[in-house]
């Protein structure tokens, strides 16, 4: 057959013999042509085979001979058609049309049926007086190899075509499927596949097999594994597991930590009772919150709403309590800090499987005995485990070709991949999947599956406020003398020493007490300041102590404060005068 435009293909095709099979002959540039077809993009190559399976009629295009005017009829339009005698060329048949005599006219699909065999114009008196040439345009429905979907390809696609149903018929048109549409696929197991496209989501495990799961790669899934999972993590650090059912190693509880009361309330069990041990002194909220000390034995109860506010119902146990006895009660704010641990009281080695059905999650254990179909069980070298929940998570067992007794097992709806089914033989004999007892996850999934989990996206609860540091005792900064600003208007050739609170710094021989004045005040802070180390000063004595100061004692223990004043201010207005270059009459000079 010669090659056809798809557009004259498809309207002298006879729909009672599809499916038909077509190959792309011509219209493509540069390796392949990309089209939008029904809103996704669908590259036709040179060579590619059609399989046609349903032309569905969208529209008819009329234009009009003499103008040139387009208008567009749809599938349902009711006007009747005939020739338009006038334009028939005189070899053709004279009346109506062949083998269709004694009518009016043609409906639209009995026209475009009778166009299919030869092109004329038509007149319809419902459209108009004119000649008109009807140009249908057609939605092919049709498969292509390797795509998951049926394309809708319009007829009016700009591509050659030839049919080659004839010579095709034992091509096989391979659909893609999603790793997850496998799982309900059970019947088709085993069996071998190529990866057409790899995960699109992040990694999700800390496995060598996984960045071998890209294009090109083949593998063997053998079953559906029926295991279920673990949520663990390292308290110790920052790593997580997926723990499967068949892990064989032995663990050990552990008492579990608790920051803050929030943590404790969301560990309480419907029904059960915690025994915690405070681990930290915790201050109380005035009079309805009692402070907690190390050592505090408390039995958390149950949640209870006071007031505007929900709280946790706890009994404080004292050791000279009996047991009969059942100690104080307190209603303990969710926001309140602190640190408790639980008091256990176990040395039984456990499964994991006795674990999950006989303690409730999480639970804190330490792996005792490690799992001895592990090369290297990373789990022994951790102090302790927190088992945070139980996941159940359809999985696959796969592996590669290459390597068909080395097994693993992927979760489709965590990590899902395009493929395409192969009718190679399968190995028959399982491989072992050891490897899928421990595995590790990346810390961005973890995060993610604990927000999937029943009550893991609910934010965590506020903290409780800091308590306000204790306001220190303010200290009376002694007031300058005014000889002091008298001495700083004079110019800057006066160092006038001045006080200083640094403990580092280097003290010197201290100046006369400042004027105290005669009223109680707690303490005075006594400032000492460094000296000028430009100028050099004479030696001058201490002055002598102002009797009228108080002591501590409150009592009067000196002379009138007018005469301390004046000696104070002899002393300064002397060292003022020697620092500044003059003599000071009776001193002594400096070096002699």
């Amino acid at each position: 057959m010669e090659p056809l435009s798809f557009q004259e293909y498809i309207c002298s095709l006879d729909p009672t013999t599809l499916p038909r099979i077509l190959r792309i002959c011509s219209g493509v540039y540069f390796q392949g042509s990309v089209y939008e077809i029904s809103g996704n993009e669908c590259c036709l190559s040179t060579g590619d085979l059609l399989k046609i399976t349903a032309v569905t009629l969208q529209k008819v295009v009329c234009e009009n001979v003499h103008t040139g005017q387009t208008t567009e009829l749809l599938p349902t339009f009711k006007g009747l058609f005939q020739p338009a005698l006038d334009l028939v060329p005189s070899p053709t048949p004279q009346g109506p049309f062949p083998g269709v005599s004694g009518k009016k006219g043609l409906t639209l699909h009995q026209a475009l049926a009778w166009r299919g065999r030869q092109t004329q114009p038509l007149r319809c008196p419902t459209i108009g007086p004119h000649a008109l040439l009807l140009s249908p345009v057609y939605e092919v429905q049709a498969t292509m190899n390797l795509r998951r979907d049926e394309v809708k390809i319009p007829s009016t696609l700009e591509v050659d075509v030839e049919d080659v149903t004839e010579e095709s018929q034992d091509v096989h048109f391979s659909r893609p499927l999603l790793l997850s549409e496998v799982l309900g696929m059970e019947e088709v197991l085993p069996t071998q596949a190529e990866i057409l496209e790899g995960p699109h989501s992040a990694t999700i495990f800390e496995s060598a097999w996984v960045p071998r799961l890209r294009k090109g790669q083949r593998l063997q899934i053998h079953s559906c594994s029926h295991t279920w999972r673990v949520l663990a993590s390292a308290r110790s650090g920052t790593r997580r597991f997926l723990l499967s059912s068949a892990y064989q190693g032995r663990f050990r509880r552990r008492p579990r930590q608790f920051a803050g009361v929030q943590e404790l309330a969301a560990s309480l069990q419907p029904g059960q009772q915690l025994h915690v041990v405070v681990m930290q002194d915790c201050e109380g909220r005035e009079d309805d919150v009692p402070p907690l000390s190390v050592g505090d034995r408390l039995e958390a109860r149950q949640l209870l709403l006071a007031g505007t506010s929900t709280r946790l119902l706890c009994l404080r146990h004292s050791e000279e309590e009996g047991e009969e006895e059942e100690g104080e009660e307190l209603l303990l704010p969710l926001d309140l800090g602190g640190s408790f641990v639980e008091e256990v009281c176990d040395s039984k080695k456990y499964r994991l499987t006795e674990l999950v059905e006989l303690l409730p999650l999480p639970c804190d254990v330490r792996v005792v005995a490690t799992d001895p179909a592990l090369e290297r069980d990373v789990l022994g070298s951790f102090p302790a485990l927190r088992l945070e929940a139980r996941i159940t998570q359809p999985f696959l067992v796969s592996s590669f070709c290459e390597e068909p007794d080395k097994g693993f097992e992927i979760p489709p709806q965590w990590l899902d991949l395009s493929l395409v089914l192969t009718e190679e033989p399968v190995h028959s004999q399982a491989p072992s999947t050891h490897c899928s007892h421990v595995e590790e996850l990346t810390e961005a999934f973890y995060y993610k599956l604990l927000a999937q989990l029943p009550g893991g996206s609910a934010p965590p609860p506020p903290r409780p406020p800091k308590p306000k540091a204790a306001s220190r005792d303010v200290q009376v900064q002694p007031r300058p003398a005014p000889e002091q600003d008298r001495a700083r208007s004079r110019g800057k050739r006066s160092q006038v020493p001045r006080p200083t609170t640094s403990s580092q710094t280097r003290l010197a021989q201290p100046l006369p007490p400042p004027l105290v004045l005669p009223q109680k005040v707690k303490s005075l802070t006594t400032h000492r300041s460094t000296p000028n180390e430009y100028s050099p000063r004479p030696h001058l004595p201490a002055a002598p102590r102002s009797r009228k100061a108080r002591s501590d004692t409150g009592e009067s223990t000196g002379p009138p404060v007018a005469i301390a004043g004046c000696m104070y201010v002899l002393h300064v207005f002397v060292l003022l005068w020697g620092t500044a270059g003059h003599e000071v009459p009776g001193a002594v000079p400096m070096g002699t």
